[in-house]
């Protein structure tokens, strides 16, 4: 080897701290250098491009024989300087009159090694020039840049850093074990560790610890800034403050660039990279929350500035700054501001005086959305809308929010909460769907038709929640108000809950009655949603009488009516307790082919009410051939009904105390009870699995069976850790569609609507498995 222009070293700062996690991406980093010339690390502000960089570039040091060198760039603001300093960086001088880059390029001619260059952003453009002008020149050269986007350098590989993986989100109280899986958590703890060395992770602090993580999105600088503040306060004032984190956040290193001492100051230069129209839409853009589509950002966004047109580059800048991460949901694309840069466009929209009005179009957006959502309910469209609405569930929240604390918009308020009756029953959100009712009740108690219906929709899921007299109180009031303002098309639907009340009640005859007047009353209105969902509990008014031939009818003609409209979530209640007319009929066969029909209906809507009383009624019909396996559902339907906390429908439940007597006599007690716990231990997918007959010996395990193949369990994994498609695809060497695929078929086998749900999901399976090993 020649020997060398440069001096043959490794010029990398020494680490001051420890560095946490990142195992994954260090090993995706140095794949792409094997690969590529030239890699661009992007990402938000914060995220850790430049630790990331510099941690790989210690570790690949070996490989290239003249060093690894770093240019730091954060500094730097005059770009004609860009070339002298890089030349310093490596060491090189030259008092010729050659231009600088002659100089560099020759010098560099025959050395191999590798260059970081940190922090391109503002310099974007003469980065990429440079980088392109040096891998030309010098054959054995690698540049590793970190940026806020790429610099679109032919031939460069770019690979998005995420923020660390934060606590599952799932998990009320997650273990220490858990958390401890969490690199954000890990982090934090790291870092409070420095400040307070006595600190450490406990059952006392581990769920704020994981707050704070999911607050500040996993950013790894705005997580090192929140453990300084230990130093004055203890965990969970730091959770509490966490609302004015820009002032909170303000105690970095001394010996950071100025932009890194405090977030607010960080996020500044981020904003100061975009043109004014992308400033505008990014505080436009932080209305929405949880993730918005490029439809409902023109929607929204548009006018004053911005040309609905022109949204699809404006996006594609925000993306390609780091400012908005793109997130892929089955066939669609949507896209998220971490909370943390969306706070920081929420200031700048309020500081411009526009946040009411923006709020005001992304309330009525909401209200429309809804409203289309429940028009379509019973129909073909019903499992698109649901899904859309559990991605939008959180801009819905912020419309809510907006709603109940601006004078003057309780009723779009109403009228949003109520559009979405079956959604929060169909989801599982009983008190999330009360809570923002009762609210919006209490706050505008003007007499209204709103006001009416609202009141209808409370009382439905009070008595879903065995709340009836609270239910009683407010049909009471609604039918006031009906008389008073003769909004006769109400009554059909308080009949039905009126009904529906009675029948949970054992008040057969009065559900008989009621739930036949709601029938009646919605076909007068030509409302086949409210037939259809009045006639499936008439049927089993009928059934728990012993009518057994009306309720046949009644039954067949929902199924019927379902079947024409391809609707889904009606059809799975109709078969749960069709099936058990069956089976009283002495039909256990068809009846057991009913109730998986409906779990398999019920599944995508990840209704685990409604499945937790098919596999209750499965248990019923396994009890007199297989005692066993009747207590091991009975234990599997338990555990999945306790969270609702209701009883079974009216005389239903004596099936049940059925159940369980005969078969603790033919098992005896010490059977039964081992059986049932078995059942009480399975997970939810384990549990289906047993009821649907796919699994013959679930009680021979505690831990739940992943649905996934070993290759969709592995791309899930790579989900979870943030990876896009494209580095899916190119860390397992497949192409792009089929990584595609492969992350479609994982959404539809686990009933989500997006990678945040998988992520989810893993991080629930290895907090199981931990257990399971422990």
């Amino acid at each position: 080897m020649a020997e060398s222009n440069i001096v043959n070293d490794c010029r990398l700062p020494s680490e001051l701290n420890s560095f946490v996690g990142r195992r994954h991406e260090v090993a995706d980093v140095k794949r792409l250098l094997s690969e590529s010339r030239l890699v661009t690390l992007v990402g938000v502000g914060g995220v850790g491009k430049s630790r990331l960089a510099l941690r790989v570039a210690l570790d690949v040091r070996r490989a290239f024989p003249d060093g690894v060198w770093l240019v730091e760039l954060a500094a730097l603001e005059d770009p004609e300087l860009l070339v002298q300093t890089v030349s310093e960086a490596l060491g090189i001088q030259d008092r010729s009159v050659r231009s600088p880059i002659d100089v560099l390029t020759s010098r560099l001619r025959d050395e191999h090694l590798l260059v970081v260059l940190d922090n391109c952003e503002h310099l974007l453009d003469d980065c990429a020039v440079l980088a392109a002008t040096l891998i030309r020149a010098v054959p054995r050269l690698s540049i590793l840049a970190t940026s806020r986007q790429a610099l679109g350098v032919t031939g460069e590989l770019t690979m998005p850093v995420p923020p660390l993986v934060i606590p599952g989100l799932d998990s009320e109280c997650p273990s220490i074990a858990s958390l401890r899986q969490s690199d954000a958590v890990r982090l934090f703890v790291d870092r409070a560790h420095a400040v307070l060395p006595g600190f450490e992770l406990t059952k006392d602090n581990g769920e704020s610890v994981a707050r704070i993580c999911r607050r500040l999105d996993g950013i790894p600088l705005a997580i090192e800034l929140a453990a300084v503040s230990l130093r004055a306060i203890s965990v969970d004032q730091l959770l509490a403050r966490l609302d004015d984190r820009f002032r909170l956040l303000t105690k970095g290193a001394r010996t950071a660039m100025p932009r890194q001492r405090t977030l607010r100051a960080l996020i500044d230069w981020s904003y100061g990279l975009c043109t004014e129209q992308e400033q505008l839409l990014w505080a436009r853009l932080s209305v929405f929350s949880g993730g918005v589509d490029l439809e409902a950002a023109e929607q929204v966004c548009s006018g004053d500035g911005i040309e609905p047109d022109e949204m699809l580059d404006l996006v594609s800048g925000l993306v390609g700054k780091s400012v908005l991460a793109r997130e892929e949901h089955g066939t669609s694309v949507r896209y998220r501001l971490l909370e943390t840069i969306r706070q920081y466009g929420r200031d700048r929209l309020r500081e411009s005086g526009g946040e009411h009005e923006m709020r005001t179009r992304h309330r009525d957006w909401c209200r429309d959305l809804v409203d289309h959502a429940q028009r379509a309910w019973y129909g073909p469209e019903q499992l698109a809308w649901f899904a859309r609405l559990r991605a939008e569930h959180d801009n819905i929240r912020a419309a809510l929010d907006f709603c109940l604390t601006t004078p003057g918009e309780g009723e779009p308020g109403l009228d949003i909460a109520t559009a979405l009756r079956f959604y929060w029953i169909a989801s599982g959100s009983f008190r999330e769907g009360r809570s923002w009712l009762d609210r919006l009740l209490a706050e505008d108690r003007e007499p209204s038709a709103a006001r009416a219906r609202a009141l209808v929709v409370d009382a439905r899921l009070a008595v879903l929640q065995s709340d009836f007299t609270v239910a009683a109180a407010m049909l009471d009031e609604c039918h006031a108000l009906v008389e008073r303002l003769g909004e006769e098309s109400i009554l059909a639907r308080s009949a039905y809950v009126v009904g529906f009340s009675a029948l949970l009640q054992r008040d057969l005859d009065g559900a008989l009655s009621r739930l036949g007047e709601a029938v009646e009353r919605s076909r007068d209105e030509d409302d086949q949603t409210g037939v259809v969902n009045a006639l499936i509990y008439l049927a089993t008014a009928y059934s728990l009488l012993g009518h057994a031939e009306q309720a046949v009818t009644h039954f067949k003609e929902c199924m019927e009516m379902c079947e024409a409209r391809e609707e889904h979530w009606f059809r799975s209640y109709t078969l749960w307790v069709y099936g058990v007319e069956k089976w009283r009929q002495g039909d256990t066969a068809e009846a057991v082919e009913m109730e998986r029909l409906a779990i398999r209906l019920k599944q995508p809507f990840d209704d685990r009410l409604g499945i937790a009383l098919c596999i209750e009624a499965l248990a019923w019909m396994a009890a007199g051939d297989e005692p066993e396996r009747a207590a091991v559902l009975l234990g599997a339907a338990r555990e999945n009904w306790r969270s609702f906390g209701g009883p079974l429908f009216g005389n239903l439940s004596d099936y049940h105390d059925a159940c369980e007597a005969s078969t603790r006599e033919r098992l005896g007690g010490r059977r039964f009870e081992s059986a049932f716990r078995k059942g009480t231990e399975l997970g939810s997918a384990a549990a289906v699995a047993y009821a649907m007959g796919e699994d013959p010996s679930p009680c021979k395990q505690a831990t739940e069976p992943s649905p996934l193949t070993r290759r969709e369990a592995q791309i899930a994994r790579l989900v979870a850790e943030g990876m896009s498609n494209k580095a899916i695809a190119a860390s397992l060497v497949i192409a792009q569609r089929t990584a595609e695929g492969h992350v479609e078929h994982i959404l539809n086998k686990l009933g989500f609507t997006s990678r945040a749900q998988i992520a989810a999901w893993v991080g629930e399976q290895d907090h199981r498995n931990s257990g399971s090993s422990s």
